[in-house]
């Protein structure tokens, strides 16, 4: 279970993207990147990175912890630009938050930065069994901290969530898009990422990762339609997915012979 914290102070807003995330102070003393539940992408953004991040975790990348917010919609009220204090008015109550990396870097190929490719292959495989196509040059959503890699904002996962009817083919997609992957070229070992991921991804660790998001964010998934419902149609579509992974795998693999 994720645990739970309360806001106090709104330290600095992350100005990436179109979702406005933010630096805040918890109870705990803690910092953490809020994603809002307010911001343009809404719940399902909170549903991905909450879904295809602990995926991550399972298959043994780092992940900043990620842990419940609670923002009070006092907490802008001293924020003099109009669209943080609607941000923060819009998603009083719960949201969702990344453990705060003081000092960590953006992975940056052209500082010459480098990554094993044990874990680049793992990465490669989670991004396209997920359906993540946001970890290109452009936008790594890669830190460097302590000289290990950890892997962010995966809000951009989970593409099928948006248009239910459309899950039968992305069940089959081969992820053309992993072509632009940033940790493409060191992706060399693909089918031992497969047999790792194969291992551990199993329905009782899915179940038990979308268990832990809140009926309320499933909700804006699939409309007047049951929770425990739209949990088994998220488990349905990564098993599904991972017995169809042979697909997307020979996708990565051809794209990875293309760059060496």
């Amino acid at each position: 279970m994720l645990r739970t914290v309360n806001a106090t102070r709104y330290v600095l807003p992350l100005r990436e993207g179109g979702s406005l995330p933010a630096i805040v102070e918890a109870d705990d003393l803690g910092l953490y990147v809020v994603k809002f539940r307010g911001a343009g992408q809404g719940a399902l953004a909170l549903v991905a990175e909450l879904v295809a991040g602990e995926i991550g975790r399972v298959l043994g990348l780092n992940i900043p912890e990620i842990v419940f917010v609670i923002i009070d919609d006092a907490l802008g009220r001293n924020e003099p630009d109009y669209e943080i204090r609607e941000l923060i008015k819009n998603s009083a109550g719960l949201n969702l938050a990344l453990d705060y990396l003081p000092g960590s870097t953006m992975f940056d190929r052209a500082a010459n930065d480098k990554i094993t490719p044990e874990i680049a292959s793992l990465a490669v495989w989670f991004d396209a069994f997920t359906q993540n196509v946001d970890r290109t040059p452009r936008n790594a959503n890669l830190l460097l901290w302590h000289r290990k890699p950890y892997f962010i904002d995966h809000g951009a996962a989970l593409y099928f969530h948006h248009d239910w009817v459309t899950m039968p083919q992305k069940i089959e997609s081969p992820f053309a898009e992993i072509a632009q992957h940033i940790l493409l070229s060191w992706a060399a070992q693909i089918p031992s990422a497969s047999q790792i991921a194969h291992r551990r991804l199993n329905p009782p660790i899915l179940a038990e990762i979308l268990a832990g998001v809140p009926n309320e964010w499933l909700k804006a998934a699939r409309a007047g339609a049951d929770p425990g419902e739209i949990r088994s149609a998220y488990v349905d579509f990564f098993l599904r997915r991972l017995a169809a992974s042979p697909i997307f795998e020979e996708e990565a693999i051809r794209a990875h012979a293309r760059l060496v």
